[in-house]
Formats: C-alpha cells, structure tokens, sequence
C-alpha cells in the first residue's frame, strides 16, 4: 500500500493550517505556495475536508479556511478519509467474511495484511494534527512508543 497524493497533501496542507492557530484564515494560495502544492488541486481536497467538517471557509476580503475544530481533535487518519482515500491491504471486500480468492476463501497472507493495516489505522488515528504541528513524533520524545502501546482500536470501514 502506498499513500496517495490527496492523502499526502491534505496532510500536509492541514498541518500548515494548524500552524495558523486559527489566528486569520488562510487562503489556498497561502498553503498552496508554503506547501508546493497546486490551488487547483487543494481546491478539490477542501472541498471534501469542509463536507467533512475538518475547515471551514471564510468568505470576503481577507477570508480563506480555518480548522472547524481544535487541532487537538483532528486526527491525521479521519484527513485522509476525507479525501477518499483508503488503508486497505486485502483484496477482500469491506466487512465481507468471503475472501478474495475465487472460491470466496481468504488468501493465505489475509491475517498479515489486514493487521498491518490495523497497525497503520492505530498510528495514524493516534495522532492529531497538534501533534505533528508541535513535533510529538520524534522517536527520543516516545510518543510512538506510547502510541503503540495503546490497545487497538477497531478499524471502521
């Protein structure tokens, strides 16, 4: 599995609006150049981030997108489903018990894939945007190793 580029950017583009702190809204042009990032493109990604409720627009002279919560309450995994994208390892349909094999059985590698992918929700899930804009992650400060010491949480697809 590789993370996509709408998964990537809405990252990347969500943690320069936290850094704003909700101070002044911040245009697509702003994130857009401090990113390398296209405005089309951020304009398809907030899009889906304001159906989802993570920004919200401001509209007028000086307007733009703030967080529509605090960063402390915007996990890294629910921007990434909000751009559609998707953890899934297996073949197998969602909360289906038939396998990807033709004779509906699951493939062999079944268990290793979906629990990397349990181990990937986890993480991303674990972390908020203010974590990241405030640099928690680094192996010395042991968020991770709080983070996977945690129990898991159950993958909701």
């Amino acid at each position: 599995m590789i993370l996509g580029t709408k998964a990537r950017y809405a990252v990347m583009a969500m943690v320069e609006l936290a850094q704003h702190k909700g101070e002044k809204p911040v245009t697509l042009a702003d994130l857009a150049q401090a990113q390398e990032i296209t405005v089309p493109y951020l304009e398809q990604l907030f899009s889906k981030l304001k159906k989802q409720s993570l920004v919200r627009s401001v509209r007028g002279p000086g307007g733009g997108y703030v967080l529509a919560k605090p960063a402390e309450e915007i996990c890294i995994f629910d921007i990434i489903q909000a751009v559609d994208e998707s953890l899934e390892m297996t073949r197998c349909k969602n909360q289906s018990h038939q396998g990807c094999m033709s004779t509906r059985a699951r493939c062999l590698t079944h268990d290793l894939w979906h629990g990397l992918e349990q181990q990937i929700y986890n993480y991303l899930h674990g972390i908020s945007l203010a974590d990241v804009v405030e640099k928690r992650l680094s192996p010395a400060s042991g968020a991770l190793d709080l983070l996977m010491s945690r129990e898991p949480l159950p993958i909701e697809h």
